[in-house]
């Protein structure tokens, strides 16, 4: 969770919620891991875009080479062609814990007091990171900065740290069947050793992790999207509270705790590619459903149902299809601007949003338009969307949006605003119904129209038993420890050298959050 922006951050006026990581490992003697490691992130790139890394193990040595950038920047061929092996793990990466440094990006390595070598890819985000270090600290694992050096201040690098130091003395394995339970919040890992790869998921599989077959050998992946591009047959989802071992030996699974599933609905909404499957339920036909339902629940009389793309695209055809209105494209998506764009100074930010999206006129002129999008967090970019299709000669702006209001933050894995920077929370006192008013009055819509809760979970086809959506009614199925203790930035003190009290007092200073 951000709590303490970067200036670059800081700069930039999302309106979306930023995704988390995406993890990707494979165990296949004879084959080009290191390429096939590249390919899944690419497929998982829509996870994360600050950071990207492989480490790759031949059986004598691990190898790491990580940057920050997008997959196709940091990795080349010269790069790929220099990591031969047999085992390999990946991540691209979006900080929700620590901030944007070389040494954040993953996967993290570390080696063992008996040296061997361990790197680690994590996906989520744990909520007793602040124990974690103070114990990671006491045993010397995180001391003081280097000088001229950050050092590592995220959690992965302080759990890779503790799961190094139990492996002195024992295996690996052993060693994370003992540190894994001791880890409370949301996390896919993708870790290995010089022979073996392993992948773990939290015991509420608050994430997607998915196992898959090569002909000659063992994909994990943060989705299935990830295993297509490989080519990889999908097995099964690897299990909440489960670890993997995948050696030549085959697959061993083995149980750290019991499961308690708790997934991500905004997986489905937002999160994850459309040609995912996540527990059992294409994405894509989840998002069609719920624009159905939207339908049902929020009429009106219009002219054409539009999307904002790409995110609004499938929920807007179930829109069409379950109001019986034509479908357009109205709005032209700039495909290559990415996170890396150059952030646009105040004066060219007035100008709107047309880096990203450009309205088709002759589309739009004249007509009653249905705008439907995936979710609004802050409101920015609906404001300055709103207004270019009133200048391009739309004549009503009708905004249906499929998910309900995000009113809470998310402390697995997700990187919202602050509950006072979210515009559900500050668009009106009393009823829903008030909310509602406000932040259609904020973005300057003629109506505004919310799945409903209900309708959102019955479109995944999950009890609702199953699923997090403490996003959207704040109840947060994995305890959280104070607030204090849980900000994004909590081990940056920590290495400075800060007492365990002074940090967290940091960190409730810096907190703009109120929780229930």
């Amino acid at each position: 969770m951000n709590l303490h922006h970067s200036a670059a951050a800081a700069d930039q006026d999302e309106n979306e919620p930023r995704e988390e990581c995406g993890v990707f490992g494979v165990w296949a003697p004879g084959e080009d891991v290191a390429k096939l490691t590249y390919y899944g992130l690419y497929a998982l790139q829509h996870r994360g875009q600050e950071a990207a890394g492989i480490a790759v193990a031949d059986g004598a040595q691990v190898l790491v080479f990580k940057d920050l950038g997008l997959v196709s920047q940091v990795f080349d061929e010269q790069t790929l062609a220099a990591m031969p092996g047999h085992v390999a793990v990946g991540h691209c990466r979006y900080s929700t814990t620590g901030s944007t440094t070389w040494e954040n990006a993953q996967p993290i390595f570390r080696t063992t007091a008996v040296g061997t070598g361990i790197a680690l890819g994590h996906n989520g985000n744990l909520v007793n990171t602040a124990e974690l270090g103070a114990r990671a600290r006491e045993l010397g694992l995180i001391s003081g900065r280097l000088a001229g050096s950050l050092g590592a201040t995220s959690d992965s690098d302080v759990m890779t740290a503790l799961l190094a130091h139990a492996a002195a003395d024992k295996s690996i394995e052993q060693a994370a069947m003992e540190m894994l339970p001791t880890l409370r919040g949301a996390f896919c890992l993708t870790f290995m050793d010089e022979h073996t790869l392993y992948a773990a998921r939290d015991p509420w599989g608050v994430r997607p992790l998915c196992l898959g077959r090569l002909d000659r050998g063992w994909v994990v992946a943060s989705e299935t999207a990830a295993l297509d591009i490989v080519g990889a047959s999908f097995v099964r989802e690897i299990e909440p509270g489960e670890l993997l071992a995948i050696d030549a030996d085959g697959v061993r699974s083995m149980r750290f705790a019991n499961p308690e599933p708790k997934g991500c609905v905004f997986e489905y909404v937002y999160l994850a590619r459309p040609d995912s499957t996540i527990a059992g339920r294409s994405v894509h036909a989840t998002r069609v459903e719920i624009g159905r339902r939207l339908a049902a629940e929020h009429p009106v009389d219009a002219d054409l149902v539009i999307p904002v793309p790409e995110s609004g695209t499938p929920a807007a055809v179930g829109y069409a299809q379950g109001s019986g209105l034509p479908y357009g494209q109205g709005l032209m998506k700039n495909a290559y601007v990415g996170r890396t764009f150059i952030q646009p100074s105040q004066t060219i930010r007035q100008l709107g949003i047309r880096l990203k999206l450009n309205p088709l006129r002759e589309v739009i002129r004249g007509k009653r338009l249905i705008v439907v999008d995936d979710s609004i967090v802050r409101g920015n970019t609906q404001r300055a969307l709103i207004r270019m299709l009133r200048e391009a000669g739309a004549l009503e702006i009708h905004v249906r949006i499929a998910s309900p209001p995000v009113k809470w933050p998310c402390f697995y894995g997700i990187d919202f605003a602050s509950r006072a920077e979210l515009i559900a929370n500050g668009a009106g006192e009393g009823s829903f119904e008030d909310m509602v008013e406000g932040v259609r009055r904020s973005i300057g819509a003629d109506t505004l129209g919310y799945i409903s809760t209900e309708g959102m979970i019955a479109a995944t086809e999950q009890p609702r038993s199953r699923l997090c959506c403490a996003c959207f009614d704040g109840k947060y199925p994995i305890t959280l420890p104070t607030e204090a203790a849980i900000g994004k930035n909590v081990l940056e003190g920590m290495l400075t050298g800060a007492t365990e009290a002074e940090l967290l007092a940091d960190n409730a200073n810096a907190s703009a959050l109120s929780r229930p």
